[in-house]
């Protein structure tokens, strides 16, 4: 049995926001602002994500605050120009806060499978300057397949992070039975 371009990518975005579901699930509120260690990225009290033109060194490691606003805001663009819309700048995407963020990443997840189901082979075939740029020489299909690549990544990365949070001194009770 034979899959489509289309089909395998659509395939490929539905298996990971299945372990994405895993984790939203089960996120708090207090997962979000928790910081692993002291050189950390984060969303600010006034809303402001933290961030470089350059790389810092050594890489800062984010929370889960800065990784959903992250996600929300490469995907967000990502949406715009699929769907013909002037792009967004990275300053005008905010993050929705900790009552409101699984919402948010459930409407895009919806509005991208908008996307992938009009699809066609001429749609994949077509140019795309997102997100390397105009003279990079790519196409739609290596957007749907970068989107893919870093929501996974994305996604594991916040999935540590829970799983480190709930595995921490102080985050559990080690005398619960059952």
């Amino acid at each position: 049995m034979s899959a489509s371009r289309a089909e395998l990518s659509r395939w490929q975005f539905d298996l990971t926001w299945s372990l994405f579901e895993y984790h939203l699930a089960c996120l708090e509120p207090a997962d979000f602002r928790w910081e692993p260690s002291a050189l950390c990225w984060t969303i600010r009290p006034d809303g402001t994500p933290d961030w470089a033109d350059t790389e810092p060194d050594p890489v800062p490691v984010p929370t889960i605050a800065w990784l959903t606003w992250h996600i929300g805001w490469w995907w967000s663009v990502a949406l715009d120009h699929a769907n013909g819309r002037t792009p967004r700048e990275r300053e005008e995407i905010t993050w929705p806060g900790e009552e409101s963020t699984v919402e948010w990443l459930r409407g895009l997840h919806e509005e991208w499978l908008a996307v992938l189901a009009r699809l066609t082979d001429a749609d994949l075939d077509a140019p795309s300057a997102y997100p390397w740029g105009e003279d990079a020489g790519l196409t739609f299909a290596h957007t749907v397949a970068w989107v893919n690549a870093e929501l996974m990544k994305n996604v594991s990365e916040i999935g540590q992070l829970r799983l480190l949070r709930r595995s921490s001194p102080g985050s559990i009770d080690l005398t619960a039975t059952g």
